[in-house]
């Protein structure tokens, strides 16, 4: 039994080097191949203590942290995320980042992905946010790393009302597993306007 929920600041402060592992856990695999370090994971993390409006969803087993997905308004964003909108329409203070949502493998399948938007365009409403945008790493079909039976989520994506947004695309540097030094990465963005927004 998974309990999903928002977890207190206290609580992410308890947590996080749990988180912090999780997310070094989890994007390691494909299509993320990140090779990270706790240190930077642990500044990573720091605005979802701070920032008004953050919020951190725990997917819990047993008290054990298997899951996690994060959001913040988007004006409190990294400007790498912030920056392909501003050629776009939207307000930033219009819109909802979601930062990632992250599922040990053994706990996939099993309708957590759900629960996190869920959460995420709650806070959203409840914060007078119009749409929810999230960013996802863009990999060639024939990269060398990519295993055999790789399966993207956009088809879950598309069924919880997110499309991507043509040419609205992020880049963030980090360091590939067995690189020796970062490199740049495009993200693709998705949005979703939310009902009676």
């Amino acid at each position: 039994m998974i309990e999903v929920r928002a977890l207190t600041r206290d609580e992410v402060a308890q947590r996080l080097d749990e988180l912090a592992a999780l997310r070094i856990a989890v994007f390691r695999d494909w299509p993320y191949l990140y090779d990270g370090d706790l240190e930077y994971e642990r500044a990573y993390l720091t605005p979802y203590l701070h920032r008004p409006g953050a919020l951190v969803v725990g997917a819990l087993h047993d008290g054990r942290l298997v899951g996690a997905s994060t959001a913040l308004p988007m004006e409190f964003a990294s400007h790498d995320f912030s920056l392909p909108f501003a050629d776009r329409p939207e307000a930033l203070t219009d819109i909802y980042y979601g930062g990632e949502s992250l599922l040990l493998p053994l706990y996939r399948g099993r309708g957590t992905g759900a629960l996190f938007f869920r959460h995420r365009e709650a806070r959203a409403r409840a914060l007078g946010r119009r749409y929810v945008a999230f960013c996802s790493v863009i990999r060639p079909d024939d990269h060398p790393d990519c295993p055999n039976d790789a399966r993207g989520n956009e088809q879950f994506w598309r069924r919880s009302g997110y499309a991507p947004l043509p040419g609205v695309i992020a880049h963030f540097d980090w360091r590939d597993r067995g690189a020796v030094e970062e490199t740049s990465h495009p993200l693709q963005f998705w949005m979703r306007t939310l009902p009676n927004a």
